[in-house]
């Protein structure tokens, strides 16, 4: 009898311990799964941000190159806008010239009439 219950209770110790290596392989099993499940996840996440960075690189070059020649055209406008500035300068020197050459002359012209009028004064008396 004591030999039969000593039987028995390594039988049911050895089922246990079958049945908890059977849930200890079925965790590892369920923990494998998850695992996956959530590195999958991850790795979609992560794949998108990638994608997105390599698009926001190629639109930074993009922004660069147009940023570059917008700059050059800039340049080239301010460089006609002072060359415009300039000749109008010019055309201001040049109208200030005439005016003093046109102010000159009425006064050359006054003094030969006044010079006139005294050469015809002097004559008639």
């Amino acid at each position: 009898m004591l030999s039969r219950l000593l039987k028995e209770h390594q039988a049911k110790q050895n089922e246990r311990k079958e049945q908890q290596e059977r849930r200890r392989r079925e965790a590892i099993a369920a923990a494998t799964c998850l695992t996956e499940a959530l590195v999958d996840h991850l790795n979609v996440g992560v794949a998108q941000a990638y994608v997105n960075q390599r698009k926001l690189d190629h639109e930074v070059k993009t922004l660069q190159v147009q940023a570059s020649q917008f700059s050059k055209q800039t340049a080239q406008w301010i460089s006609m806008v002072e060359g415009f500035n300039q000749a109008l300068k010019e055309i201001g020197d040049v109208e200030n010239w005439a005016r003093s050459i046109e102010m000159d002359m009425r006064t050359i012209a006054t003094a030969l009439e006044y010079v006139h009028k005294g050469q015809l004064q002097s004559a008639s008396s």
